[in-house]
């Protein structure tokens, strides 16, 4: 209301700022270089004899030079093209010694005079070179003052820019996109067909188009090594190094025509082809941008979430939607067996889905990423239903994988993302485009059906990518983080959803998550690493009343302290002190043996002074920080007695004992209060 209006254009503003505060030192360098690259063409324009042009661009020899260029262009192009992508997809994916090496001869003839490269290419091809007689005498090819050598010489310094441009295009566009296409089905062939050659087309049109261009130009490597013979050899450049000895308006007329040519692929080039895709593929639409046309937003969902439930619902179809069926429960079942940086079992009847938490580096993705096939770090004997697919390609395991940005493919519609996993598994398009209506409009997206990711929000893309992995009917799904970039309003509603869902999913899933909500709210079991290694594979409620992991124990919101168990039930703390604790209904830990205390922040009371009574632990501290949780207070307080503890209060009484950060409190637990568990 009374807060400052600004500009719908930020751009403008930044760019007058930007204006102003350009030193002079800069500046004049910078006029100077443009005027340096500018000069020469005015000087080209102001020379052309304009009444003659056309005449001086329509003699025969002219002509003949241009027809000649066009043809050594476009078979330089093809073979460039022949060379230069399998030779960009090597540098760009494949790791093998000397990627250095050859990645500097690409970049060779760039940097190389072009006299330089004939005479290389003479010496290489030429009759008396290292494979010119061999060619001769075995395929009856002469290279040199031959219309093949001008193609050769000209691909030779033109192909570095389509190989250049896209090992650039390659090395941006997200592995994620052609791993989740496989998952979904698609064999190598497919994924190159339908994912990645559209996503390069911009990339590969750029640099297509300045192969071309260069080799249209080429004039010293030409010359050189393919001479300069009429109707033969003799291209457009070469035919106005002629012109300039014998009618230097008619050079100036057939300069400005190759000028014009290269300023139209600039031209065309600029803003539309160069990297637009790989751009697209790459971001991620902004969280909470509406997409047009959607006033509703996520309103189509039902009520929301009214909080964590151990008890998934049944699903509830929208009227009058027949979802694929899903996989047979007896036929999906989880057997696995880890090894590498994850090691341990894992088996999971069908119907079951797993939250699996951890610390950042514990193995979380690893562990979905072995599933697949997909990482050597790990690898994983897989059995789904009893059938071996520990061998078989991603494409073949029928695991379906949604990794947290999603993935959706930026160059398909929502529907066609939705039936891709269909189509690559012979699904006929019709019945294909049948389904993933149906399950777009299940998940609350379908008419939404149209339009690209970019136009989605969010949430509205997480759930075309949880659509689109269901409609593919895999025995096992993985969901790594796949409500994690949402906002806190999304995410409830998503997971409402998301629940539904699975609950009537006849396969096994499995989620990795950081957020407890999920992990009770949608999870049977929750499998905790640390280190590659499971700590603690239990159902939601005994992972909350007795974790095994401190990093668990704080994800849940309590406070974890390790230690060693003392005489009379005690804990010695790692990091010095003692915690007295109650009898528990469990057998206490031996003496000695390593041991988890767990406080839950309700349980800690602070004082002004030093409390009596009850309380058994009792310690001395300083408030450190306050954070609002919902309605209630967290405040840290830090001790020289003991590890830092966190206690939940009321605002009302954090006002009352007049907490900021700097008061001296103390800080009391009843031994009744800790949860002591063995690791």
């Amino acid at each position: 209301m009374g807060g400052p209006v600004r500009s719908g254009r930020p751009g403008a503003g930044a760019g007058r700022a930007v204006r102003r505060g350009v030193p002079a030192g800069l500046l004049v360098p910078a006029l100077v270089g443009v005027a340096f690259l500018l000069l020469p063409l005015v000087g080209v324009l102001a020379r052309t004899d304009w009444p003659s042009l056309l005449h001086h661009l329509t003699t025969p020899q002219v002509t003949q030079a241009l027809r000649l260029s066009l043809v050594v262009s476009g078979w330089a192009l093809l073979l460039s093209l022949l060379m230069g992508v399998p030779l960009a997809w090597l540098l760009a994916r494949v790791p093998f010694p000397g990627k250095a090496l050859v990645r500097s001869l690409v970049l060779l003839p760039m940097v190389l005079p072009p006299t330089v490269g004939g005479v290389a290419l003479l010496l290489a091809f030429g009759r008396r070179g290292v494979l010119g007689p061999w060619l001769e005498s075995t395929f009856g090819l002469t290279l040199p003052f031959h219309t093949a050598g001008a193609v050769v010489a000209a691909a030779f310094v033109a192909m570095p820019f389509l190989v250049i441009s896209l090992e650039g295009a390659l090395a941006g566009l997200r592995p994620s996109l052609e791993e989740t296409a496989a998952s979904l089905g698609a064999g190598p062939l497919r994924v190159f067909a339908t994912v990645t050659l559209p996503l390069l087309a911009p990339a590969l049109a750029a640099g297509a188009a300045l192969t071309w261009a260069r080799a249209l130009g080429e004039f010293g490597a030409t010359i050189t090594f393919a001479g300069n013979l009429p109707g033969a050899t003799q291209t457009l450049p070469l035919q106005v190094y002629l012109l300039l000895q014998d009618s230097p308006e008619a050079a100036t007329s057939v300069s400005l025509l190759l000028l014009v040519i290269a300023m139209a692929v600039l031209v065309a080039l600029r803003g539309r082809w160069t990297g637009g895709a790989v751009r697209e593929a790459r971001a991620t639409p902004p969280e909470g941008a509406a997409a047009p046309a959607d006033p509703a937003g996520f309103a189509d969902l039902g009520a929301p979430e009214e909080g964590p439930t151990l008890e998934k619902p049944p699903i509830r179809p929208g009227a009058g939607a027949t979802s694929a069926p899903a996989p047979a429960a007896e036929e999906s079942d989880l057997r696995a067996e880890l090894t590498g940086y994850t090691r341990f079992p894992l088996t999971a009847p069908a119907g079951t889905t797993i939250a699996v938490v951890g610390p950042n580096g514990a193995g979380k993705t690893t562990l979905l990423r072995a599933l697949l096939g997909l990482t050597p770090r790990a690898h994983a004997e897989v059995l789904l239903g009893g059938r071996d697919v520990t061998r078989l390609p991603t494409h073949r395991r029928e695991v379906a994988w949604v990794p947290q940005d999603g993935a959706l493919f930026p160059h398909l519609s929502a529907l066609a993302n939705t039936a891709y996993g269909l189509r690559a598994r012979g699904v006929p398009r019709a019945e294909a485009r049948r389904q993933a209506r149906e399950w777009l409009a299940r998940l609350g997206v379908g008419e939404l059906a149209g339009r690209r990711p970019a136009q989605l929000s969010g949430g509205q893309a997480q759930r075309v990518a949880l659509a689109r992995a269901l409609a593919a009917r895999p025995r096992l799904l993985l969901l790594d983080e796949p409500l994690a970039a949402l906002d806190q309003t999304t995410r409830a509603r998503v997971r409402h959803t998301l629940r539904r869902h699975l609950a009537g999913f006849g396969g096994v899933c499995l989620i990795v998550t950081h957020d407890p909500v999920e992990a009770v709210s949608l999870a049977d079991r929750v499998l905790v690493l640390e280190g590659g290694e499971a700590v603690q594979d239990a159902p939601p409620a005994e992972v909350t009343r007795h974790p095994r992991s401190p990093w668990v124990a704080r994800m849940l919101g309590g406070n974890a302290w390790e230690g060693t168990a003392g005489p009379d039930g005690a804990v010695e703390l790692a990091g010095g002190g003692l915690l007295t604790t109650a009898p528990g209904e469990a057998t206490p830990p031996g003496p000695g043996a390593p041991v988890l205390a767990v406080i839950a922040p309700e349980a800690v009371s602070l004082h002004l002074a030093r409390p009596e009574g009850s309380p058994r632990n009792v310690w001395a501290g300083t408030v450190r920080e306050l954070t609002a949780v919902g309605s209630r207070l967290r405040v840290l307080v830090t001790s020289p007695e003991v590890p830092a503890l966190v206690a939940e209060i009321t605002p009302a009484a954090a006002a009352d004992l007049g907490l900021t950060d700097g008061t001296r409190v103390w800080t009391a637990v009843k031994a009744t209060e800790v949860t002591v568990v063995g690791l």
